[in-house]
């Protein structure tokens, strides 16, 4: 839910502020209702207009380059007094706020359901809100800014609008397209280039708290230019009528700030709250070190693992690979056990947590039915095989574990004995290694490779040799 809510700020909140300084500088603004069906057109048929587009490079060199355009032109055209122009800037550029947040790949996790569930209902909620809220903000910047134009002209105006439009939206388009052409073999790949289409693209990432500085700073400035000279005036003006008058518009301006207050103190706390705590991922709980016995195999106690949580493991290969892996029971009422590596074949290593009395992929979220944990497929935690079941423990095999090897990327450091010198070596701080019957063996140098390649046999008798 807070996912749908910033993301859907990030696009639609800096076109709201532009839109609401570009309608407070013109002397007539079309009736609400016009403006309102006008705006919600415009971000429907972006967002219809990105979900049809192919997925080209020349596809998107087209759009950035309308897109940039348009902004240009917008910034050239406020120069005039026109309504009807600013009507159709309040169209085009809602369709672009629609079109930016159409293009997130998690848009599709809107509806991506058979069913009209809780989470829907919740994001769906949250993205209405989010429209809601930027209509609100837009709004109440046409108002503050009409305000402060009755003291002091359009400098506001023009201040917030210049900061959002050149260094929030349009550095972002330039960099967008110098990376196409580069994709393109338009212009040659460098890394000065590539590093600019990177640090640009970034800023996409910090254009609610720049709505938010350009919030907080028009607010402020009408607090010490407009609000606290309309206070003065009313306290010392003596005729009754034009002092009601004067506490009327100080009225108003509490209005104002408090309206503007509360915006910028919710949409603070939303961005907060996304960043320190909704984005990240879940936290995987500690695994506990397994190691094999003498006959190459793990033995886990049933006790320790039939009460329905899931109980992560980890076992260290012989290259310092870390294996995870995790046993839970999957029915309530009766022993089912599964043990299953600590990975899918979709997400990666990422893993899976239990939240609740649920699995739940830490990868892409995708909550698990646990009956169906051990089985192959989607997003399910690959299936360690060949593992038994006795009365009294779960036995996993030496080779079962092997399998999983290539699902993992986690090196743990490990101290290593070379099968030629006998030498003490640290895993990761040697590059002379060799694979063999499925374990890896590390060398102080080349030369006792080129002896082990040669003849492993020769040098396996050692025992030694082998990493613990």
């Amino acid at each position: 839910m807070t996912y749908f809510f910033v993301f859907l700020l990030q696009s639609l909140l800096p076109i709201s502020i532009l839109l609401g300084a570009s309608w407070a500088i013109k002397p007539a603004v079309p009736s609400v209702k016009t403006i309102i069906w006008l705006s919600l057109f415009g971000l429907i048929s972006g967002v219809i207009l990105r979900l049809g587009l192919p997925t080209s490079q020349m596809a998107n060199l087209i759009v950035t380059l309308i897109f940039l355009s348009t902004f240009l032109l917008f910034a050239l055209s406020q120069w005039t007094n026109s309504a009807k122009l600013t009507l159709c800037w309040q169209f085009i550029l809602m369709l672009i706020a629609g079109a930016t947040w159409a293009k997130d790949p998690n848009i599709t996790a809107l509806t991506n359901t058979d069913i009209i569930n809780t989470d829907f209902i919740l994001n769906l909620s949250a993205v209405i809100f989010g429209v809601i809220l930027c209509f609100a903000v837009s709004t109440w910047l046409y108002f503050l800014l009409k305000q402060q134009q009755k003291t002091k002209g359009k400098s506001t105006a023009l201040f917030a609008l210049s900061f959002m439009l050149w260094f929030a939206l349009v550095i972002p388009l330039v960099g967008e397209l110098l990376l196409i052409f580069m994709k393109l073999q338009l212009i040659e790949l460098t890394k000065v280039r590539l590093s600019f289409a990177a640090k640009s693209g970034a800023i996409t990432t910090w254009l609610n708290t720049i709505c938010l500085t350009v919030m907080f700073i028009n607010l402020g400035i009408f607090i010490f230019q407009t609000h606290f000279k309309r206070t003065l005036q009313a306290k010392i003006e003596q005729d009754p009528i034009k002092k009601r008058k004067k506490l009327a518009l100080v009225q108003v301006s509490k209005r104002l700030i408090n309206w503007g207050t509360l915006a910028i103190i919710f949409i603070s706390a939303s961005q907060l709250y996304w960043v320190q705590v909704a984005s990240r991922p879940p936290q995987l709980s500690e695994a506990v070190p397994v190691v094999l016995d003498q006959n190459e195999a793990i033995h886990i106690p049933i006790e320790q693992v039939k009460d329905g949580k899931l109980h992560r493991f980890v076992w260290i290969a012989d290259d310092g690979k870390a294996v995870r892996f995790f046993v839970i029971n999957r029915q309530p009422n009766k022993l089912s056990l599964a043990a299953v590596f600590d990975a899918c074949l979709l997400c990666g290593d990422q893993g899976y947590v239990m939240q609740g009395n649920q699995v739940v992929c830490v990868g892409c979220g995708v909550h698990m039915f646990i009956p169906s944990i051990g089985k192959p497929g989607g997003c399910n935690p690959v299936p360690i095989e060949d593992w038994k079941q006795t009365e009294n423990e779960l036995i996993i095999h030496r080779t079962s574990l092997e399998d999983g090897l290539n699902l993992f990327s986690t090196i743990v450091e490990i101290e290593v004995l070379d099968p030629i010198s006998g030498a003490k070596l640290k895993n990761t701080q040697t590059e002379h290694k060799y694979s063999f019957e499925n374990r890896t063996y590390f060398f102080e140098n080349k030369e006792n490779l080129e002896l082990f390649r040669n003849n492993p046999e020769k040098y396996l008798s050692n025992e030694n040799g082998k990493e613990e």
